[in-house]
């Protein structure tokens, strides 16, 4: 069986160190709140790299991007890469509900304040005939966030969803699993479609099957994975297509408001998203600076017609602002300090000297001090509320500040 959970991986930020002798704090909290856009130009505001694709079944399987004989994973996910990486226009099909691709930039984006962060291009467009309605082909996905907290480039943290229009309606399913199974013989020497081609059930008592239509006759099982299943966990967002004629013929596929990949056409807003969106596996808000990973799978199962399933398609996704900076965001070594960060409930803490750490909220109002000795030292912090704070460090003949994040 090929397990796989979308509500864990990761979580990651960004940073500059400041140092600094003997400065005003206010004039301290003015550099690290600050926010440039003239930084790094050499930023790629596109994807840079797949780490990982694991679609569930639909009719696009293995043909986007094209299976060959003797493919295996990594030869896939180089396929990939070369559809979105870069800002290549390709698309690449996650498939029905689960199905998931992961991919990673060569910097961090920016979480600025009030404004879009990133664009996920897709494949939806509205109808003429949708007059109550926005809509027409739109294939929602959901899309999770990471920052690489343990600096080892990997999506191997804590993964946040953005809740979107839908998270805290009723009709959305929060701990949804589903298990797709291995056909044991294939039909595409069939001509037409087929109901009952590929079986599935979920943990919520009900079972079905991804159908086979006339318009795509290869294998719907992704062919490089070897497992007879497929296991995807997750939330399970309320059925969007609706057959508006009474012949059958007549499906569309209706947007969500807002907060979903492939679900608004790329022209518009809506297809941009906001990190400030974060909520933990609780549906906890977090206060995430940036993110380094960027995780979407479809976030429905169903099955339209003669459409068949509903697959979410994702292209490149883009940064909309690659140059903005931040200061003193992330685990730094400052002279041979290392300050954790984020950080829970426990900040863990190396240096090479006494220190004495003074935190401040962001509007400057002074939290609590305490003297750090030489070595190791793991400080508890159940006192402090999620969220930033200034620290103000001081050693002997040094004064360095950064922001602190606390995640729980």
């Amino acid at each position: 069986m090929y397990l796989l959970n979308l509500l864990s991986y990761g979580n990651k930020q960004c940073n500059k160190r400041i140092m600094k002798k003997r400065i005003p704090l206010f004039l301290l909290l003015n550099l690290l709140w600050g926010v440039s856009t003239n930084g790094n130009a050499e930023n790629s505001a596109y994807v840079s790299k797949v780490f990982d694709f694991v679609p569930a079944p639909g009719q696009f399987i293995n043909q986007l991007p094209a299976h060959e004989t003797n493919d295996d994973s990594a030869a896939i996910i180089k396929k990939v890469e070369n559809y979105i990486v870069g800002g290549q226009n390709g698309l690449v099909s996650l498939g029905s509900y689960g199905g998931y691709v992961v991919v990673g930039f060569d910097h961090t984006i920016v979480n600025v304040s009030g404004e879009y962060d990133f664009k996920v291009y897709g494949n939806a467009f509205y109808s003429s005939n949708t007059a109550t309605k926005v809509g027409g082909n739109s294939e929602p996905g959901i899309v999770m966030v990471s920052y690489d907290s343990n600096k080892n480039n990997l999506p191997d943290d804590e993964w946040y969803e953005l809740a979107g229009s839908e998270y805290t309606k009723k009709t959305t399913i929060k701990n949804y699993e589903i298990t797709y199974y291995k056909p044991s013989t294939e039909t595409e020497s069939q001509t037409g479609a087929l109901a009952d081609y590929i079986y599935w059930k979920d943990n919520m008592g009900s079972d079905g099957y991804v159908s086979k239509n006339a318009f795509h006759q290869q294998s719907y099982y992704p062919q490089w994975i070897k497992s007879d299943s497929l296991v995807f966990k997750g939330i399970l967002l309320p059925d969007n297509g609706v057959n508006e004629s009474s012949t059958g013929n007549s499906y569309f596929l209706y947007a969500y408001d807002w907060g979903y990949a492939d679900n608004h056409p790329n022209t518009s807003d809506l297809s941009n998203f906001k990190i400030e969106w974060a909520v933990d596996k609780d549906g906890n808000s977090v206060s995430l600076p940036g993110i380094d990973f960027i995780k979407i799978y479809t976030g429905v199962l169903q099955n339209d017609g003669w459409l068949g399933e509903c697959s979410t398609e994702v292209g490149t996704v883009m940064d909309l602002h690659p140059n903005a900076t931040f200061s003193g965001i992330e685990s730094t070594q400052i002279n041979g300090l290392y300050i954790q960060n984020p950080f829970q409930e426990t900040l863990s803490i190396s240096t090479p000297e006494n220190i004495e750490i003074t935190f401040y909220n962001l509007s400057g109002k002074q939290i609590k001090t305490v003297q750090i000795a030489t070595g190791n030292t793991l400080l508890p912090l159940n006192d402090l509320l999620k969220g930033i704070y200034i620290a103000k460090i001081s050693s002997k003949t040094d004064v360095s500040v950064q922001k602190i994040i606390k995640t729980y």
